[in-house]
């Protein structure tokens, strides 16, 4: 496995708060951190029907352009009775034409549970997958997951995406009403992180 032996590293994303979270798991860790917006940087199609493959686009993408390390992650939630759905495209479920509206998808996913009369506890599981890519196209991989359930109504307006109806094995408040910081340690991305900075990092 390739260490990491450089002093930046971008992180291949958008969105503040997942920069923010990487930035909080990599704090121990003498390294400037950049996203892609700070590069200019656009968004790739994610066209890949894995979270490892559209991971990996994000990733090389990124390296290629700055000719730096990259790291990516994607994301999303499985629920069991949907058949893993909706996966891979937990995401696009909240797309509308004014942006993402993760209520909206939420309630599509409860909708779809309750119109199959799904069983309880109606299993799930949050799934993340790290690729962290050279610049000469090597990468290495982390996956990690965060088992629990399904629940209705939503509760919370801590986190995001799907937080406020995930309610995490072991506990009785959903993602969306647990601490942010406290959630990283237990998360499906804190998990798959250990298991990077064990790799690359240690």
């Amino acid at each position: 496995m390739r260490k990491f032996t450089g002093d930046q590293l971008v992180v291949a994303t958008h969105n503040i708060g997942k920069l923010e979270e990487i930035a909080d798991l990599l704090s121990s860790f003498q390294i400037k951190l950049t996203s892609n917006a700070d590069h200019d940087l656009p968004e790739p199609e994610e066209t890949e029907t894995t979270f490892v493959g559209n991971a990996r686009i994000k990733a090389h993408a990124a390296a290629r352009a700055t000719g730096l390390p990259a790291l990516a992650d994607d994301s999303g939630i499985e629920v069991d009775a949907l058949g893993g759905a909706p996966g891979v495209y937990t995401a696009d479920w909240a797309e509308t034409a004014d942006g993402r509206d993760f209520e909206m998808a939420m309630t599509r996913t409860w909708q779809e549970l309750e119109a199959i009369d799904a069983p309880y506890p109606r299993t799930a599981r949050f799934c993340a997958t790290l690729v962290l890519a050279w610049p000469d196209g090597h990468d290495e991989v982390f996956e990690g997951r965060m088992e629990g359930q399904v629940v209705w109504p939503m509760r919370g307006t801590q986190g995001h995406g799907y937080d406020p109806i995930f309610q995490p094995d072991g506990f009785d408040i959903t993602c969306g009403e647990m601490d942010r910081w406290e959630k990283n340690k237990i998360s499906h991305r804190g998990n798959a992180f250990a298991k990077l900075v064990q790799g690359c990092f240690a």
